[in-house]
């Protein structure tokens, strides 16, 4: 046979290149499985997250009163914590073990008790008190609980102090009520809502999971589908490492980058959550993030031996991933060890960064750190994907020349 020159070799590679892309391209939209996990599952579950959190906040939280005092600076008490947006007091008990009936039924998730001396220590000068009992099984409604009542006693505070100066105009009753005066202002998330401070960091992390879904399972069926069940099938198109690497990478890159436009997009337009980052420092952010995730995604999928382990996998990660990530839980409080492993995954660099981007409208150059660590990533994870499937292709190469001595060896024996 003809020797094949430099240039020859290069076409040829290029050749099985987007032969192998081609080929992966087609088994994204062939498998169902495969289809559902690249495009169903981005399309259908970021809509499906978005809309169980739309009203973002919680409202109207029912809670029982025990009004021990019963005079009309209690009732007024109670009537303004009542017309706040957080709680709705749903009923007037006796007594608290009334109100603890009601909580035990979940009828209500708060108590507000008012002692029998309050209006009085309030007409002697003294310092009186308001108790509050939340079931903190729901720290949503301890945050509604805490607010109103916060809100009500501040203000009637402001007022009693007023009452009590004798002042002459409203400069001095304006100084009196508040000495300090001090404005409430939530940056970032202007709502307060759940939504807006979850879901970002649910989106950037469900890229990085489909990808993880998507790849082994095409790794599992390619492993089902080969006699020898290796990775590479045995086809000559599949005899260079670069090649099949970049073919393969290509194929979901562009998949992917047409998914995480979405996701990440259009999703957060569609519920008007924050957006305040620039489009090119997003866009800019994203490359090497589904790089890093893609590589990665071909890494792991050396352990995936049927199409099911990849289910496990995604199981196993999903929720400690979004932990370690320093946002549902603050970094700050993650013990070291966790914190540096959190640093193998694409996802904690990647949530970090685009909430920092997305909700908080900075500068790709104010987060170069996360940025570098995903082209770190991205670098590092293509080297391991390239020394995975080279040592599948030699593992090919060896059964292959193992099942041409069976057949030499029994060609002989005949």
């Amino acid at each position: 046979m003809k020797e094949l020159t430099f240039t020859d070799k290069v076409k040829q590679g290029i050749g099985d290149l987007f032969y192998i892309w081609r080929e992966e391209f087609r088994t994204t939209f062939r498998d169902q499985g495969v289809l559902i996990f690249f495009v169903i599952v981005p399309l259908v579950y970021p809509l499906l997250y978005a809309f169980i959190y739309t009203n973002e906040t919680v409202r109207e939280v029912p809670a029982v009163a025990v009004d021990q005092s019963r005079t009309s600076a209690s009732r007024d008490y109670l009537r303004r914590v009542d017309a706040t947006p957080d709680i709705r007091i749903v009923s007037w008990c006796s007594d608290m073990e009334e109100a603890k009936q009601w909580m035990k039924e979940h009828k209500a998730y708060g108590i507000i008790y008012i002692p029998s001396h309050f209006n009085d220590d309030i007409v002697q000068g003294k310092q009186t008190q308001v108790s509050i009992y939340c079931d903190m099984s729901g720290l949503l409604y301890y945050k509604s609980m805490l607010l109103a009542n916060t809100a009500v006693s501040l203000e009637m505070n402001k007022e009693i102090k007023i009452e009590r100066a004798g002042n002459y105009t409203g400069r001095e009753d304006e100084v009196t009520g508040y000495p300090i005066e001090y404005q409430d202002i939530a940056m970032f998330n202007p709502t307060n809502g759940f939504a807006a401070f979850l879901l970002p960091a649910v989106l950037i992390l469900l890229i990085q999971q489909t990808l993880l879904l998507g790849i082994g399972l095409a790794a599992g069926t390619a492993r089902e589908k080969n006699r020898f069940r290796d990775l590479v099938p045995i086809n000559r198109h599949y005899q260079g490492t670069l090649r099949i690497v970049l073919g393969k990478g290509l194929s979901y890159y562009m998949v992917y980058s047409i998914v995480a436009v979405y996701v990440l997009c259009a999703v957060p337009h569609f519920f008007r959550l924050n957006q305040i980052g620039l489009p090119g420092d997003l866009l800019l952010f994203l490359l090497p993030y589904l790089a890093a995730c893609i590589f990665f995604a071909m890494t792991a999928s050396i352990a995936i031996r049927n199409r099911e382990t990849c289910m496990l996998i995604f199981v196993f990660t999903s929720i400690p991933l979004l932990f370690i990530s320093g946002i549902s839980w603050p970094g700050s409080a993650v013990p070291a060890f966790w914190k540096y492993f959190s640093w193998l995954f694409p996802s904690t660099f990647g949530i970090n960064g685009f909430v920092r981007i997305n909700n908080m409208g900075a500068t790709l150059h104010e987060v170069r750190w996360e940025y570098q660590a995903l082209w770190l990533q991205a670098g590092v994870y293509f080297i391991t994907t390239c020394v995975v499937y080279r040592w599948q292709i030699m593992k090919s190469r060896l059964h292959i020349i193992d099942r041409h001595r069976e057949m030499k060896t029994k060609r002989e024996c005949v």
